[in-house]
């Protein structure tokens, strides 16, 4: 979509993605003034008899109290899945995929309620949650439900059997999404599971918990259980567990790897990342920005695979810089449940102390900053989106991982020095490149040092396509057949 007209003016963006429509109604998505943990297909109140309460980002308002959980509470939880998961494994897998499906479909016909707990708790826009998060977690559903009997076509002349009892750890940035990404391959393949939703937003997880139970899984094949790091340590550590599935942040990551060293687990490990998004200047310039913008202030810009740094070449830096500007002033910060939202809530309040401070890193290292004009709520988690300008390698702002609505950008001359500088980096998750050269293309991706790059687009996600990275970006694969591997001895 251009950006400009004819006499190169820029065309006015307000208005431009509004919809006729109100925030999103709340009042009929009922959410109960407290969870307990679910465990071997019942709601059981913690061990502890202690719970924590998780907030709405947008409003600091408190939506409900979580039962915390110790290591009893996951010790039972473990048991309770080992149990189950003789006779899970022992049901053919056209049984094991219709009850995949049956989740998928529930998870159709509930979309709404989904949609509305995931922006209500985790901050992001509605549109997000109802065009994005939900609809694709219901596609890996369907896609692993596929897969479930046709195992022996997927590891031909291989017998493959379950690892056994799997603990799946999910962030606080994709929760729906995350947990489908775990459950549904480790389903497909009979193994059972419990699983650790991130603590400051486990509402999508304990409405996810009620759906699984209205599908009818038998007792103990699927298990959650909420809590902090302690709750997650638990998990890592329990003895009886065959299978550590981690999405989070590097230095987590690694304390995992730890943990499990010289024990007879598995693991895949999705981390953070810093990705290049990398523009030349053959590149279709107005899709260019508009890939931009989706690549690094989707969700905020809590995307572990977000493009958060843009280098462009030189001949078009001048005139990148100025529709970004440009574009950045037209997008609107506010209320998640509002569809003319582009950008919601920050998740936390921790989370964005950590964005501010390294924004000020930014500023302190001689970094040239702007801020869009935009205007954000009085209550809340609130950034607006922040590009930099005029930093190098060295800073800080361009090494770390900052999970926030900001953009460093740097620029280059030759393509041999793009790559080089997209790939000097302790991450490798994934990155893009813009072209209309198709050469090009391939020359570039094929040198890039990450596990997903997108050609002329960003963000674009399908359950058939392995995702993961290398380096400090972890280790594994989700997605695809890549994605049943990690769940399966083969024999």
């Amino acid at each position: 979509m251009a950006h400009s007209n004819e006499m190169g003016a820029p065309l006015d963006f307000k208005g431009l993605w509004q919809y006729d429509a109100a925030p999103e109604d709340k009042s009929q998505v009922k959410i109960a003034p407290r969870y307990n943990h679910f465990i071997n297909g019942k709601f059981v109140e913690p061990d502890s008899g202690e719970y924590f309460d998780t907030i709405s980002p947008s409003t600091e308002e408190k939506l409900s109290e979580i039962a915390l959980a110790n290591e009893n509470d996951v010790d039972k939880a473990v048991k309770a899945a080992r149990k189950a998961q003789k006779d899970w494994a022992k049901l053919p897998g056209k049984e094991r995929g219709k009850y995949l499906f049956r989740i998928a479909r529930l998870m159709q016909e509930r979309a709404r309620a989904f949609s509305v707990i995931e922006s209500m708790d985790g901050g992001k826009p509605i549109r997000e949650s109802r065009d994005v998060d939900v609809p694709l977690a219901a596609a890996h559903f369907f896609y692993y439900a596929g897969w479930a009997d046709k195992l022996e076509y997927a590891y031909p002349g291989k017998k493959a059997s379950p690892k056994g009892v799997a603990g799946q750890i999910i962030p606080w940035n994709f929760p729906l999404l995350m947990a489908a990404w775990k459950l549904a391959p480790a389903l497909a393949t009979g193994n059972t599971v419990v699983l650790k939703p991130a603590e400051t937003t486990p509402l999508t997880s304990m409405f996810l918990a009620e759906l699984i139970r209205d599908a009818g899984i038998p007792d103990g094949v699927v298990n959650i259980v909420n809590g902090m790091g302690a709750t997650g340590a638990a998990l890592v550590n329990h003895p009886d567990i065959n299978k550590i599935a981690f999405t989070g942040s590097t230095p987590v990551g690694k304390f995992i790897q730890k943990a499990l060293a010289g024990r007879d687990v598995s693991y895949t490990l999705e981390l953070g990342g810093k990705a290049a998004n990398i523009i030349f200047e053959d590149a279709p310039i107005d899709q260019a920005v508009e890939g931009i913008i989706n690549g690094i202030f989707f969700n905020q810009g809590h995307v572990c695979c977000a493009g958060s740094r843009l280098f462009v070449q030189e001949s078009v830096a001048n005139e990148v810089m100025r529709k970004l500007k440009y574009r950045i002033d037209t997008l609107v910060v506010g209320d998640p449940l509002d569809k003319n939202t582009d950008i919601g809530a920050i998740n936390s309040k921790k989370q964005l102390d950590k964005i501010n401070e390294l924004i000020q890193a930014g500023i302190d290292e001689g970094g040239q900053v702007y801020k869009a004009n935009v205007s954000t709520p009085d209550k809340g988690f609130w950034c607006a989106p922040t590009l930099f300008t005029e930093v190098s390698q060295a800073h800080r702002i361009v090494n770390e991982e900052i999970f926030g609505p900001v953009l460093t950008i740097q620029t280059f001359r030759t393509p041999d020095e793009a790559i080089k500088k997209a790939n000097n980096t302790a991450f490798g998750l994934s990155g893009g490149v813009w072209t209309d050269k198709g050469a090009k293309i391939f020359n570039v991706t094929s040198q890039l040092r990450a596990g997903v790059i997108w050609a002329n687009t960003y963000n674009k996600f399908d359950p058939t396509s392995p995702f993961g990275g290398y380096k400090e970006s972890g280790m594994g694969r989700e997605g695809g057949l890549h994605g049943l591997t990690p769940y399966v001895n083969l024999d």
